[in-house]
């Protein structure tokens, strides 16, 4: 199928043909027959694109500082290379789609196939979109209306924070489709609205629709127009609809306002208040979030949440269906706003024309009937045919994969023959960049590919257990991105499909940084040790918020277990000798909410050494990452973010320096590749993979229990927990 897409590097933008994407839980497939371009949004995503890397930089200062403090941790090539590699991804663009369901996913109700719906779709042939972010079309309400109530909604949302009450007197800036449609649900709901803009046309159709205007082209003072038609007294509230970088839309905003008036900013400003104009009048200043309560919350969009109606009357799913009942009754009109019809195979045309300058209001994109065989294909060619290449495919295409593991694997000259995510989006993406044969949405297909002897899992952590299962039992060698598992069934499946093809297929743990020249290197040295070590590992792992998956127990399995794993790993790889005991303890009442991203783990192994894991999320981000010191035998070994290694006491021991952060990705995929076609035993035995997933739980546990944990009970745990009978979930796959 094909999709539009920004390239923010180039400012190219243009249609791409993806996999088709595959319904998840809780999710619509839906045909798209027309979608609305956003000539705000998405202009400003255009005009970002088309500036050089200087403009970029000064128009974003927070992502400067973000940079400057990798450089400071990292090098300055790795940072110019994730730099320059985030730039050079693709956005879909688009946000406000019409079609018909062709299927319903599971957990989903209130819809059927067939069913017309709006949802906040890409500009693309196919759209996957949760339940949540859908509503169903009245009858009476064809494509073209019903295409506006995506947009409509970020409106409705404003004025439902300005809290209108009949008769009193808005003020919208800016007449854009927002503003007008704004104004619109203004006057529907009673209220005397006046509007400003520098477009007469958009002043002349805010007018039709019964509002006052000031012409912004003519030199007209929006202030003291506002207070010409208001006796003096200012206006009720303002509505800044406007998208520009001058801060004059809030400062005159705040000086047409009555005593204790309100301003909503919808669109995007400066932001650089005068505190007397709002200290003078108590004024109320607040932002709108998109389309409404539910917005970013995860739980709401993604698993289908719902916020109790008696509490939360207006969710972003509501709003949809407000503004199509209003649609409905002919309340609203957004007819007149259509200016241009355009086939989507021409949709690129419309960015330029829209950068222009030229007069341009609600742009349709209009979807023709294609063949369903073209535009339902799950998996496509992408890259060329490689006689006798290598047989391997990858499910996952998020940000490990395309920054960490393709390149790897490219600096290797080696690559998948197939590579597989949910939406089918990235996966095609990864495909054409790196000259990989295939790319699909279909998992399932891939896992039971005769043509595969090897499956790397690089998806969100909740899916590694079930997927590693399906791939052991479809008779291939595995490779899964930590954590293995995020609980103890997950752990317990893995281990019993393992023990029945062990002999068959190996299993390998994506713990990299054992091989690293570094911790190569110190193991080496310190193998011949005579008595115990003690391991100080402190670790800046940077703050992630609260509300992203990995941080959700069920799906990431949180930090410790999702990627404190590597820490212990290392651990356990050093000291060569099992974890008998583990003691974790975490910052108390965290401020940001957060119990266990600000822990210290006390770990103890069987020949009597211990190790310190310090893993803390609040430090700042230009310090080294990874700092691990080793004690032994009177020497000291101390490694500086995989870049350089130093000891004292060690005799002959050279400091070694790598170019670049080092932390084994390559070697671990070059021994593995390599062990799976000359045969051998595994790079790293299952019992010790098994261990430091029970460790991590452990782990966990202690931070929130506070007592000791002792290996040999989850030893004995994960013998007598009770199998999970749950299908494999072949849709959440990270994308």
């Amino acid at each position: 199928m094909l999709q539009v897409f920004q390239n923010l590097k180039s400012g190219e933008t243009y249609l791409e043909e993806i996999p088709a994407p595959a319904p998840g839980e809780r999710e619509l497939l839906i045909r798209s027959q027309c979608s609305l371009v956003s000539p705000g949004t998405e202009r400003m995503l255009v005009e970002f694109g088309k500036r050089n890397l200087l403009q970029k930089a000064r128009s974003q200062p927070e992502r400067v500082r973000q940079v400057l403090d990798k450089i400071k941790s990292d090098g300055l090539m790795p940072t110019l290379e994730a730099v320059f590699a985030k730039l050079g991804e693709p956005l879909p663009l688009g946000y406000c789609n019409v079609g018909r369901v062709i299927e319903v996913g599971s957990g989903v109700t209130g819809f059927s196939p067939g069913d017309r719906v709006i949802s906040n779709g890409p500009h693309a042939e196919l759209v996957c979109a949760p339940a949540n972010l859908c509503a169903g079309i009245p009858d009476n309400v064809n494509n073209d209306e019903a295409a506006f109530t995506v947009l409509a909604s970020i409106g409705l949302q404003g004025i439902r924070l300005v809290k209108p009450t009949l008769g009193e007197t808005v003020f919208v800036i800016g007449l854009g489709m927002i503003g007008l449609i704004t104004a619109q649900l203004l006057r529907a709901n009673g209220c005397r609205v006046i509007g400003a803009d520098f477009d007469p046309n958009r002043l002349a159709q805010a007018e039709q629709f019964g509002c006052h205007t000031v012409d912004l082209s003519a030199g007209a003072n929006p202030v003291e127009s506002a207070m010409a038609l208001t006796n003096a007294r200012g206006v009720d509230a303002v509505l800044i609809t406007a998208s520009t970088a001058s801060n004059d839309p809030v400062r005159q905003a705040a000086r047409m306002c009555r005593q204790r008036g309100r301003i909503v900013l919808v669109g995007v400003t400066g932001l650089d208040l005068d505190r007397n104009d709002f200290y003078k009048k108590e004024l109320s200043f607040s932002v709108s979030c998109s389309y409404g309560p539910g917005r970013y919350d995860s739980g709401y969009e993604e698993s289908g949440n719902d916020y109790p109606i008696g509490f939360v009357r207006w969710t972003e799913q509501r709003n949809f269906e407000a503004i199509l009942d209003l649609l409905a009754t002919g309340n609203l009109d957004v007819k007149s706003m259509i200016s241009d019809r355009v086939p989507f195979a021409q949709a690129p045309t419309v960015y330029s024309k829209l950068v222009s300058g030229a007069d341009t209001l609600g742009i349709l994109l209009e979807y023709a009937a294609e063949d369903e065989n073209r535009v339902l294909r799950s998996t496509l060619s992408c890259g060329p045919t490689d006689a006798g290449g290598d047989r391997f495919g990858i499910i996952g295409a998020g940000n490990f994969t395309r920054r960490t593991l393709l390149p790897a694997l490219k600096r290797l000259n080696r690559k998948p023959t197939i590579i597989a995510s949910a939406s089918g989006r990235m996966a095609g993406l990864a495909a054409r960049e790196y000259g990989i044969k295939q790319a699909t949405s279909d998992t399932e297909a891939l896992l039971t590919s005769t043509d595969l002897d090897l499956v790397m899992i690089t998806t969100r952590h909740d899916s590694h257990a079930d997927l590693t299962v399906s791939a052991l039992q479809a008779g291939k060698h595995v490779f899964v991105e930590k954590p293995l598992a995020i609980d103890l069934p997950g752990l317990r499946r893995i281990g019993k499909a393992y023990s029945l093809c062990s002999e068959k297929h190996s299993l390998m743990v994506g713990f990299n940084r054992r091989f690293s020249p570094h911790l190569k290197a110190i193991r080496e040295r310190s193998a011949v040790r005579s008595g115990p070590l003690c391991l100080n590992y402190t670790v800046n792992a940077g703050a992630i918020p609260a509300d992203v998956w990995i941080q959700d127990l069920a799906v990431g399995g949180g930090r410790i277990v999702g990627e404190g794993c590597h820490f212990i790993d290392v651990f356990r790889f050093l000291t060569g000798s099992p974890v008998t005991q583990v003691k974790a303890l975490a910052v108390d009442g965290a401020a940001d909410g957060i119990d266990a991203d600000k822990v210290s783990i006390l770990l103890k192994a069987d020949d009597g050494s211990i190790g310190t894991i310090h893993y803390w999320a609040n430090g700042h981000g230009s310090y080294p990452k990874e700092n691990l010191e080793l004690f032994f035998d009177g020497a000291v070994v101390r490694m500086e973010n995989f870049r350089r290694t130093q000891a004292w006491g060690l005799p002959g021991f050279k400091t070694l320096k790598t170019r670049k952060q080092d932390k084994g990705h390559q070697e671990q995929f070059r021994l593995l590749l390599e062990r799976l076609k000359s045969g051998g035993q595994a790079l790293i035995p299952y019992a010790e993979l098994e261990e430091v997933a029970l460790v991590s739980l452990a782990a966990r546990e202690s931070v929130d229990t506070g007592d000791t944990q002792y290996l040999a009970d989850w030893h004995q745990r994960i013998r007598e927990v009770e199998e999970e009978l749950a299908a494999p979930r072949y849709g959440t796959g990270a994308s």
